[in-house]
């Protein structure tokens, strides 16, 4: 037994952008997220990753750090979702890349946000960033995004 299912969404209805909406400088929302210790567990189960100074109080301290590390494509998944929730499900993220440089732990509050940098016809480039509650940026990055026209 199969089941299929197909939605057609109308973007600009739906109060996703389209590539005719949007402008260099348009801010592209915004994410907060808090993660635990059970939220850095699970995504290391998630990802295969057995490194314990992502689950392990007392082995992060041998290290070094105040408590385990968020795992590096963690933050890469937290910019990534600002993308795609802010351009919808007709929007096709085509390129993405990131830079890891400030760790984060359990209980940081991290602030994901974007600008639009560049319109080429319905390729929309945006700047991204996602900062702690000290203001560092934890983790830069850039999107290409493809609108619906």
């Amino acid at each position: 037994m199969s089941e299929r299912s197909e939605r057609i969404i109308d973007a600009a209805a739906a109060g996703y952008p389209t590539a005719a909406d949007v402008n260099v400088g348009d801010p592209i929302g915004e994410l907060v997220v808090t993660p635990t210790e059970i939220t850095l567990f699970r995504f290391s189960a998630l990802t295969w990753n057995p490194h314990r100074i992502h689950y392990d109080h007392p082995y992060a301290a041998t290290e070094g750090y105040p408590g385990p590390l968020v795992q590096s494509h963690l933050h890469g998944s937290y910019l990534a979702r600002l993308v795609v929730e802010w351009a919808g499900p007709r929007a096709r993220l085509r390129r993405f890349r990131w830079q890891n440089r400030q760790y984060a732990i359990p209980g940081d509050e991290l602030r994901i946000t974007g600008t639009v940098t560049a319109v080429n016809g319905r390729l929309v480039d945006c700047e991204l960033a996602e900062t702690n509650q000290r203001g560092e940026t934890c983790a830069p990055g850039r999107a290409t995004v493809e609108l619906p026209s």
